[in-house]
């Protein structure tokens, strides 16, 4: 025999739509933790989500998402700001990468993402009141600066927030950052054990954190070495190609002697290469180049690149879990998986993720 039930609602219309109350009676649990299973909270017992998910199947029921939303004080966004210029953006793989890590965490939810680029003073603001009006449940904060005041106005308005880089080694935001100091300690070491002696940097923006992580492990492996760390083979850039480009010019006119460079991301190595080239050195052989990033760059420059893998996707992917924790109150949940916990007690959540040197032609 086949029973069916008659549902109704306001004025005693009937509908077929069933209820959240009928799905928690049908899978015997309460509606608590039917809503927990219905938004992905982990925090639920096997045996629970199987009874849930077998309900909604048998019942048909369907989340009504823009009632959840309107009950949770959620928007149901998630916000991936980019406090650096368009042209920046475009030009660099990084960000590519950690869109699409990202998008892959956030594939099986219902949050959207809105892509903001806030590189100037009018994008800033206009950021700051649209942040202000709550539109979205959380920020995603990338490449930024420690002078940056994005991070303090998220803190005041009380907005989520994970960034991807630590602003210092005193971070007190959740974080997402590979190892940038092991990453360039390993590149360098691997230029002095082939015998290069005089090996010049050029680094990335040093009011970013992670580019002076790579400059102190640049330093670090040269020391290890017993090679000279002379600031004339320092030349500071600000990760991008044309950068990369002045920086080696620099490079060559100080120390025509060097015979290895170690650039603090693929684009700048690139950059570097084309003067390398113009001036008649030849690489391999003439002088020894690295990269940092392992981009699509360093897979298609010619000699290939020898470069620092980051796992740039599986940081996107860390960011939006940790901030989807953080947003339904779960943070505390967070694992370091592959890579370690820097949490401490004053502390919200810090990932930082193993690199690895990707060895090709042209060191």
């Amino acid at each position: 025999m086949v029973s069916r039930t008659i549902r109704t609602q306001h004025g005693g219309r009937a509908t077929g739509r069933p209820t959240l109350e009928e799905v928690a009676a049908r899978a015997g649990v309460g509606r608590g933790t039917v809503s927990r299973v219905i938004n992905g909270s982990p925090r639920v017992s096997e045996s629970a989500r199987v009874a849930v998910q077998a309900a909604v199947a048998e019942l048909g029921y369907v989340p009504n998402r823009a009632a959840r939303a309107l009950a949770a004080n959620r928007t149901d966004a998630i916000a991936l700001v980019v406090p650096d210029p368009e042209d920046r953006f475009f030009a660099e793989p990084y960000f590519s990468e950690i869109v699409r890590g990202v998008g892959a965490a956030l594939a099986e939810t219902d949050m959207q993402l809105l892509l903001t680029l806030a590189g100037g003073d009018r994008e800033r603001r206009r950021l700051a009141n649209y942040l202000a009006a709550h539109r979205v449940d959380g920020v995603l904060l990338v490449s930024v600066r420690a002078d940056d005041p994005i991070p303090d106005l998220l803190e005041e308005l009380a907005v989520p927030v994970v960034i991807s880089g630590r602003r210092s080694g005193d971070e007190t935001l959740a974080a997402v950052d590979a190892d940038n100091y092991a990453g360039a300690f390993g590149a360098v070491a691997h230029l002095a054990a082939r015998g290069r002696s005089r090996i010049g940097t050029i680094t990335g923006r040093l009011d970013i954190y992670g580019a002076q992580c790579r400059l102190a492990g640049y330093r670090a492996a040269l020391d290890a070495a017993g090679l000279d760390p002379a600031p004339g083979l320092i030349a500071p850039a600000d990760f991008t190609e044309e950068g990369g480009r002045r920086a080696m010019q620099e490079l060559l006119a100080r120390c025509p002697g060097l015979d290895a460079v170690f650039a603090a991301s693929d684009v700048m190595a690139a950059g570097a290469r084309q003067v390398l080239r113009g001036a008649g050195r030849r690489i391999p052989d003439d002088v020894a180049l690295v990269g940092f990033d392992d981009s699509a760059v360093a897979r298609h420059m010619d000699p290939a690149l020898t470069s620092v893998r980051q796992p740039i996707g599986e940081m996107g992917r860390t960011m939006a879990r940790m901030l989807l924790q953080e947003i339904t109150g779960e943070s505390d949940r967070v694992g370091a998986g592959a890579g370690r916990s820097l949490t401490g007690s004053a502390r919200r959540p810090q990932i930082v993720l193993p690199t690895e040197l990707v060895i090709r032609e042209s060191s």
